[in-house]
């Protein structure tokens, strides 16, 4: 298959030395690293753009759109406003002296007020491994750490039942039940259908009746209901448990048929992790439990295979302190950046309460940006907590958002980089057995259906779906129109590549703003203002030039990733 002409950059190549995937020095320290990124293989390698007159023209440009999207929305944020007594009831007094800060997001509310106890949490989790291991250990290293697994499962029934009161009965009981079912079905024709029809089954019933009710089952029951927990939604965070749910089914089924890679009897790398099955003997249900209930990955991820647990504890993966330190600063930057941002710009608070009227089409676009960027944080930081969580246990899950929201251009690249772990998932457990490329318009529009309802039974995220499916199409149409084999030498390539990636962007903005922002009747009056007047008109033309020059930037630096050997694929 033609290579994909938004993809342009698979001609530019660093070398397959691997002493060069450490040459992450310079610009290219500010994306996160990916555990699996490989070296390209050899060919021509680039010239740099940096300081060529066109890019020098493309700074000038950066330097004065850049402080102006800070500036819309500050503004739009001020007390002065005109809508400011429109929304200034969502706004709480923020730490800084005499501002307000915008919590009026419930989720990031959730995350930013039970930060304190998440800390205590974790210093207790390690309290308690310590204590747990120094009797086992006795001052030697173990070859390998299987041993915590007993850990883990007590550590995990200890604060499941601290959040979720007797909840934790109706956990367990469908965790037995999945088990069963994978055990009495694996290695047969049945073993794949029955996983999904079962754990779907469970999402929509959780949904259905908000986690059932003791007392609905048998009014003797009804006292259980008493005991809620710190946190009694456990059928929201499910959600992540049904990927490991059926992550463990399949893995186990697979194992059963050798489907897969076998044991090469070293050490397995971080792409092949959850490909190299397993004895049947290592899917039991004591090692089950510790997978899906193990507590720095349980509340929101990220997500990781059974097969990839289990080798990172039978083989451990050797991670320096300076790597998770590393990790740890980077977290406190997004989360000081976070502060800054809901303290500077109220854009939650204005687009809940639709305090939107009067503004140009220009500040409309500026509210919907930041809601995005806003999105991207919110979910960044959770994922990143508790992944430093993991990788601080010596456990290496897939890091969730390689790239910031603004740097993407490619909707495949997008969602490649977006909540990482779970486009993996995808890929293992959806995209691969339903054919892949070759039915990518059905099993695009069948992937992102279940992606939305996953996410959320409303007709908002079901738009969202396969409005993403769509945008999707057009890029793969391209790749055999403007390949990069027969075209990716001339002057003009690069230029019609960005041209693409213009409308990739607008594309990938309107889907995620009808999916987490604005909503299908939000996103319909900020289209109509768009396109209905010459101001409108005007702004849409100036905002594609200078998402032109972005889209540029994120070529060169993709450039300079290549050039340094380091290929992220998004």
């Amino acid at each position: 298959m033609p290579p994909s002409p938004l993809s342009h950059l698979e001609v530019i190549t660093g070398g397959n030395d691997p002493d060069k995937l450490q040459r992450r020095g310079g610009i290219v320290r500010l994306t996160v690293d990916v555990p699996s990124a490989s070296a390209h293989p050899p060919g021509e390698t680039s010239h740099s753009r940096w300081r060529s007159f066109e890019f020098l023209l493309y700074y000038a440009i950066f330097l004065v759109t850049v402080p102006w999207m800070v500036y819309v929305p500050v503004q739009l944020s001020s007390k002065t406003h005109p809508n400011y007594s429109l929304y200034h009831h969502r706004l709480a007094k923020g730490w800084l002296p005499g501002s307000e800060i915008d919590t009026s997001d419930a989720q990031y509310r959730s995350f930013r007020f039970n930060l304190p106890a998440l800390g205590a949490l974790i210093t207790a989790f390690f309290i308690l491994k310590y204590a747990y291991m120094r009797p086992i250990t006795n001052g030697s290293v173990p070859a390998n750490n299987l041993y915590r697994l007993p850990f883990y499962l007590l550590f995990s029934v200890l604060m499941l039942t601290i959040l979720h009161g007797s909840s934790i009965l109706k956990l367990l009981f469908i965790l037995s039940v999945n088990y069963a079912l994978t055990k009495a079905t694996g290695g047969t024709r049945l073993a794949v259908p029955v996983t999904w029809l079962f754990n779907s089954g469970v999402l929509f019933l959780n949904e259905r009746y908000e986690g059932y009710a003791f007392g609905s089952l048998h009014p003797g029951f009804a006292f259980l209901d008493e005991w809620r927990g710190v946190y009694p939604r456990w059928h929201v965070s499910f959600n992540i448990t049904m990927l490991r749910l059926v992550s463990f089914s399949i893995d186990y089924h697979w194992a059963r048929g050798r489907i897969g890679i076998a044991d090469p009897g070293n050490a397995v790398s971080d792409k092949k992790r959850a490909a190299v099955f397993h004895p049947p003997a290592t899917y039991t249900f004591r090692n089950y439990l510790a997978y899906a209930l193990y507590a720095p990955l349980y509340i929101a991820g990220p997500i990781i295979t059974f097969n990839d647990f289990m080798w990172q504890l039978a083989r451990p993966k050797d991670i320096a302190p300076r790597v998770t330190a590393r990790y740890a600063l980077r977290f406190l930057i997004a989360l000081l950046t976070m502060e800054i941002l809901i303290h500077a710009m109220h854009v939650v608070a204005i687009k809940d309460a639709h305090a939107w009227s009067g503004m140009t089409p220009a500040q409309l676009s500026m509210v919907g940006f930041w809601n995005l960027i806003f999105v991207w944080l919110k979910l960044l930081l959770p994922w990143r907590f508790f992944r430093l969580w993991a990788l601080a246990d010596g456990l290496d899950p897939p890091e969730n958002m390689v790239r910031c929201m603004a740097n993407n251009y490619s909707p495949l690249g997008f969602w490649r980089a977006w909540h990482r772990s779970y486009n993996l998932w995808i890929v293992r457990y959806l995209y691969i057995p339903l054919g892949g490329t070759r039915r990518l318009a059905a099993t695009s529009v069948l992937i992102f259906t279940f992606v939305a309802l996953w996410h959320d039974l409303s007709p908002r995220l079901l738009a969202w779906g396969w409005l993403a499916a769509l945008f999707i199409l057009p890029e793969q149409g391209a790749k055999y129109i403007f390949f990069v084999a027969q075209f990716g030498d001339r002057w003009w390539y690069r230029h019609a590549c960005a041209i693409g990636g213009v409308f990739n962007v607008l594309l990938m903005m309107g889907a995620n703003l009808v999916g987490f922002v604005l909503g299908l009747d939000g996103a319909q009056y900020f289209a109509r203002e768009l396109i209905n007047s010459w101001g409108g008109i005007s702004f849409l033309l100036v905002a594609c030039a200078c998402l032109f020059v972005g889209v540029q930037l994120m070529f060169e630096y993709r450039a300079e990733e290549l050039r340094r050997g380091i290929q992220r694929r998004c």
